[in-house]
């Protein structure tokens, strides 16, 4: 039985339809029992836990032979993180409760980085579980290429996809959410002792031209990319609502500037399979 949390989205959804394809239990870990009926209409078990208490999360993650840890994405914090340290802390208690023999934790590239940005988030996870004493796979994933359905309407309406990643010709290291799940998955059912470090990203790296050329494919028109002007970044978070734009911003410096990058010497790699013009198409067709 391994547990999963995060079920419902796109990568833990990738996990666990892996995990039961190949004939092995899941346990949902859900945050209310209406988002585990289509598990269970899948036949796995279905625990309710959050973030909020550890005593709930530890009981589902309990008698497992494994898990699949997923903090909730973080979009607007202020430096240092206080609304998510206490989040952090609810998993730490609760893998120490439970200690599942092996755990595979989504982590992010540049989660080893110094500067300050909105990934540190992720390096605290991994700090805090720095010391548990079971086998830990930290899975450090590339830029979501699912991020670019935000650009669904631009495209396909005008033509056009705002760029904050810059130059236009500069590639990424980028991945799709299913090839995350499926490579947990996998984790999962690998034997193997202490803490480790995989960094994932598909084949070939993809540059905004690239994304545009494959929303162009999907969508059977052109399509062009267009650099927003970083001067522009903080009133347009801003009128997005966001109250702490600039973590963000930094990740964006960060991605443009190279120095968030895959540069663990001691991690192991591994590569997805699916490619970017598949990945928009995938999500053109999901948006109708």
């Amino acid at each position: 039985m391994f547990a999963v949390t995060a079920i419902s989205g796109r990568v833990g959804g990738a996990l666990a339809k892996t995990l039961l394809a190949s004939g092995h239990k899941v346990r949902a870990v859900v945050r209310d029992e209406a988002k585990g009926t289509p598990w269970l209409e899948r036949g796995c078990d279905v625990a309710v836990a959050d973030l909020g208490d550890p005593r709930p999360l530890a009981a589902a993650l309990s008698g497992a032979e494994g898990a699949f840890i997923l903090l909730p994405p973080v979009y607007d914090s202020e430096p240092g993180f206080p609304d998510v340290l206490p989040r952090i802390a609810v998993v730490r208690e609760a893998l120490y409760r439970a200690l599942p023999p092996k755990v595979v934790v989504l982590s992010t590239i540049g989660a080893d980085a110094a500067q300050p940005n909105l990934l540190n988030v992720l390096r605290l996870l991994e700090e805090a579980l720095a010391d548990l004493p079971v086998a830990v796979t930290f899975l450090r994933a590339a830029w979501f290429m699912e991020n670019a359905e935000w650009d669904i309407a631009s495209a396909r309406d005008e033509g056009v996809i705002d760029s904050y990643l810059q130059p236009l010709d500069h590639p990424v290291a980028m991945v799709s959410a299913a090839d995350v799940g499926r490579t947990a998955a996998g984790l999962l059912l690998e034997d193997w002792s202490g803490h480790r470090v995989i960094e994932l990203e598909t084949e070939q790296r993809v540059s905004p031209n690239r994304i545009a050329a494959a929303f162009a494919k999907a969508l059977g028109r052109e399509v062009e990319a267009r650099i927003v002007p970083r001067e522009r970044w903080e009133t347009i978070f801003r009128d997005q609502g966001m109250r702490h734009p600039e973590m963000r911003m930094r990740m964006l410096d960060g991605f443009n500037e190279g120095w968030i990058a895959f540069r663990d010497p001691n991690a192991q790699r591994r590569k997805g399979r699916i490619g970017i013009d598949e990945a928009i198409a995938k999500i053109v067709s999901e948006a109708g």
